[in-house]
């Protein structure tokens, strides 16, 4: 078959759907993309001769340029004449199924990595974008949520022609269950001292993420034995720095930008600590739990898929400072608590393997010939 994957920006490509991509070429389709190329997109796919279209999508969907994208997209996808448009993100798959609605001979698949609308969601984003997935639904031939929370929705209220849940669009489990390091070593490399409670959290700097709750947690309990490490960067890395500095906890809080070792520093931690307060799932988490780590998190969508209280670590509303703060204790405490939570995960993470997910997926594809 010849297929379009689509994403509003390249990022989003290079950052979750290469293995995806991979595996369709290696089963012999044509594959193309089509975004905001933002960013140069990854070799691999480029040098398997994947085309790359450049589509101006703007992440705000009150955007005019989408307009403008909407046409390019249109004229694309009919003159390559695609067999199947498989499309990803909010705003381009808005776009692309209003253009194809009158194409009947092309397909399309939305992957929604998580819906703006679920339970605790503002209302302002279901008055937004429950109303528009309501109304594409119809223009959408196979509709795929990677959380139980988004595919029962979809599935009783969306009413798209099928709707398919996969394990999220998973990661290289093996890669992190396998790893093996020196700790002490670590820990040296990080200016963590050895007996250090060390926590973890891993992904983008900003106020969904919601690093701060676990800033203020470790404030709470005053202990100046509890190290904070977050790996990555973003807008808020600034704030995140003055907020600790406040607190008196610069020594013990530490931005380390962004990572390519999460595996090695989760082998080094103690706990990882993963608060969004949206997530469709969260790779990060699953990650850091096939590493053996217990996990602190929040209490919404996606993420209660995988994290259960007290079985793989503790959960909390997303402002619960002082829920936090005591799951915190609570595993500083109990050392075999701590270190069951930990086999627990290993063992829990293994069904979001990308193995599992390409396997779904292929099914997907194979239903459409």
């Amino acid at each position: 078959m010849k297929i379009l994957y689509v994403t509003t920006i390249a990022s989003t490509i290079n950052g979750f759907m290469v293995p995806h991509i991979l595996y369709l070429l290696d089963k012999g389709h044509q594959v193309d993309i089509a975004c905001n190329v933002d960013n140069e997109i990854d070799p691999r796919l480029t040098i398997r001769k994947c085309k790359v279209h450049h589509i101006d999508f703007q992440r705000s969907p009150l955007s005019r340029q989408n307009y403008a994208a909407y046409q390019k997209i249109k004229k694309c996808i009919s003159s390559e004449r695609y067999d199947v448009v498989h499309t990803h993100t909010p705003v381009a798959s808005a776009v692309v199924r209003i253009a194809c609605r009158k194409m009947t001979a092309v397909k399309v698949l939305y992957t929604t990595h998580g819906f703006h609308f679920y339970k605790g969601a503002p209302l302002k984003n279901w008055l937004l974008y429950y109303t528009i997935e309501k109304y594409l639904a119809k223009y959408t031939d196979v509709l795929i949520t990677i959380n139980e929370e988004d595919y029962q929705r979809a599935k009783e209220n969306l009413k798209a022609k099928k709707t398919e849940y996969i394990p999220g669009i998973g990661f290289d489990y093996h890669k992190f269950c396998g790893l093996t390091i020196d700790k002490l070593s670590e820990r040296k490399k990080l200016a963590i001292p050895s007996d250090a409670f060390l926590i973890v959290s891993a992904g983008e700097i900003n106020r969904n993420k919601n690093h701060e709750v676990i800033i203020r947690a470790i404030a709470q309990l005053n202990n100046p034995a509890i190290y904070f490490i977050i790996c990555g960067e973003g807008p808020l890395t600034n704030y995140l720095m003055e907020l600790s500095k406040k607190l008196q906890l610069e020594k013990n809080v530490k931005l380390l930008g962004f990572r390519e070792d999460i595996g090695e520093i989760c082998k080094a931690a103690d706990v990882f600590a993963f608060p969004s307060k949206r997530e469709g799932l969260g790779l990060a988490a699953l990650e850091a739990m096939s590493t053996g780590l217990p996990i602190i998190t929040s209490n919404v969508h996606g993420i209660v898929d995988y994290s259960v209280n007290g079985v793989t670590g503790f959960n909390n509303k997303p402002t619960d400072v002082a829920g936090f703060a005591g799951a915190i204790q609570t595993l500083l405490n109990d050392i075999p608590l701590k270190k069951q939570m930990g086999i627990n995960n290993v063992s829990a993470a293994k069904r979001f393997d990308i193995r599992r997910s390409l396997t779904k997926m292929e099914k997907i594809y194979d239903q459409l010939q």
